[in-house]
């Protein structure tokens, strides 16, 4: 069972714009080197981290290798360190993952932040045009 680690503060947590969006999205460990599949979730994502329901109880300070199929067929990859990760009541092998990106070149933050403002964009477009 996974254990509790502190919550982050909400000024660490709020470095970077958070938007909600469904993704194929990939999730192994570090040092998992084969073809690991894509199932689509709903992600809760940052230019700092990502919030999303597993399957598997990882371990805070775990090293994760994530992949995301962003629109266009856009693949972002990143590492990612396991912040703390939470049962979901009422269901058996759920958990909600919540973990920061570790080692991000600046180049892959400035991608997943335009895919980021992108959605926000097209959300508040397609809003207040109904």
């Amino acid at each position: 069972m996974p254990t509790a680690t502190p919550k982050p503060s909400p000024r660490d947590r709020r470095e970077f714009y958070r938007i909600t969006d469904t993704l194929p999205i990939c999730i192994q460990l570090e040092t998992d080197q084969t073809e690991g599949e894509f199932t689509e979730r709903s992600v809760n994502l940052s230019g700092g981290g990502i919030g999303v329901v597993v399957n598997q109880p990882y371990q805070p300070n775990e090293i994760l290798s994530l992949t995301l199929r962003l629109p266009d067929e856009v693949v972002f990859k990143a590492s990612m360190e396991v912040l703390r990760v939470d049962p979901l009541p009422g269901r058996k092998v759920s958990y909600r993952l919540h973990a920061r990106f570790v080692g991000l070149t600046s180049q892959n933050r400035e991608l997943l932040i335009r895919h980021i403002l992108r959605l926000q964009r097209d959300r508040l477009k397609e809003h207040y045009s109904a």
